[in-house]
């Protein structure tokens, strides 16, 4: 699978730009600001429905404009695929597969499988939990569309639950009845996403471990450890228990929304006693796991988008990751640095086509 041709109108910077691809090794050179990530972002946006660095659909319109368009080709098991996404101020964002809209953005999840490897995924482990569960929760949704749904109705049961609890406080009254049937619903579909997230952990921590073994030569130990308040009690139990402080709060306070994905070297947690270099060599780890994992699920390989790495490798980890590419490990990796001699040195030694767009 790769990405032939993308054009975008008034993407964030980028008033208007056209490109057309290598099925290999592009990348995207200039000054900061020119508008390289904003680049790798559109096919981001392509690929999930949203930005990786700003979900807030309108704030991806240029400023002197009121709508956006970013249209992509791609092939896939020799098929051509041609993916447009659109928005207007103050309308709903359209996704279109071969012109045809999407009834629901999470129909499209996992059809263009990416990973990308940004600057910003330091989030992973300076953040609270949300982030990480945002993490687990993409890179299963990529590869099982019954878990989104299932993660969809769950959000949605405790976002009406929370409005029920706040009814209650507002209005002096209580009723068990309708209470219960938020609860049992949340119970089955919670249970789900816990029982999917420890399957899919057992899977994914190897293929990590080996990946950080990779990077560093076996230099120390990591581990992730999956933290759920359902791995003590049934979700059915915590809800009772927990009642009169989800009453008094007014929100639920129990449940896999609460989960957290604890990162540790040597024993100890990443964020406070690992090195700036352990950080990076984990988060890089991280996302080539994630290539792995849907790349095996999925049977094709990812797009890999890789902002401004050499901020967070040197030069002979950076070779080391383009040069998978000949051995067919990798597929099509687009890469942004301001360096146009230092980017070029590195994929000519990978022995691969390559084409290089100046900003």
């Amino acid at each position: 699978m790769h990405l032939k041709n993308l054009s975008l109108l008034n993407y964030k910077n980028l008033k208007t730009a056209e490109f057309t691809f290598d099925n290999k090794i592009n990348c995207l050179v200039g000054n900061n600001g020119v508008g390289k990530t904003n680049v790798l972002d559109s096919i981001y946006h392509l690929s999930f429905g949203k930005s990786y660095f700003n979900p807030i659909t309108s704030q991806n319109i240029n400023h002197d404009a009121e709508f956006f368009v970013v249209d992509g080709e791609f092939e896939k098991n020799d098929k051509a695929e041609k993916i447009l996404v659109s928005a207007k101020k103050g309308q709903k964002k359209v996704i279109k597969r071969n012109n045809k809209i999407y009834d629901k953005v999470s129909d499209h999840i996992g059809f263009i499988p990416t990973v990308i490897i940004s600057p910003a995924d330091r989030d992973l482990i300076i953040e609270g939990s949300e982030t990480r569960r945002k993490f687990m929760d993409g890179v299963i949704s990529q590869s099982d569309q019954s878990y989104l749904q299932s993660l969809l109705n769950y959000t949605k049961q405790i976002s009406q639950r929370n409005s029920l609890l706040k009814y209650f406080a507002a209005n002096s009254t209580f009723d068990r009845d309708t209470l219960e049937v938020y609860n049992h619903q949340i119970s089955n579909l919670g249970q789900d996403l816990f029982e999917k997230r420890k399957s899919f952990l057992k899977e994914f921590i190897p293929i990590f471990n080996k990946r950080y073994a990779d990077i560093t030569n076996n230099k120390e130990i990591v581990d992730i450890n999956y933290k759920s308040q359902l791995s003590e009690k049934s979700l059915s139990s915590l809800l009772e228990e927990n009642l009169q402080k989800d009453m008094a709060l007014q929100y639920t306070s129990v449940g896999t929304h609460k989960d957290d994905l604890s990162f540790e070297i040597e024993g100890h947690p990443i964020k406070k006693f690992g090195s700036q270099g352990q950080q990076k060599s984990f988060l890089i780890a991280l996302k080539l796991a994630q290539f792995d994992f849907i790349k095996k699920i999925s049977q094709v390989n990812p797009i890999l988008l890789l902002d401004d790495i050499f901020d967070k490798l040197d030069e002979n980890r950076v070779a080391h990751i383009v040069a998978l590419v000949a051995t067919n490990e990798l597929g099509q990796i687009f890469l942004s640095d301001t360096h146009a001699d230092r980017t070029e040195k590195v994929v000519k030694g990978s022995n691969q086509s390559y084409k290089i767009f100046k900003l």
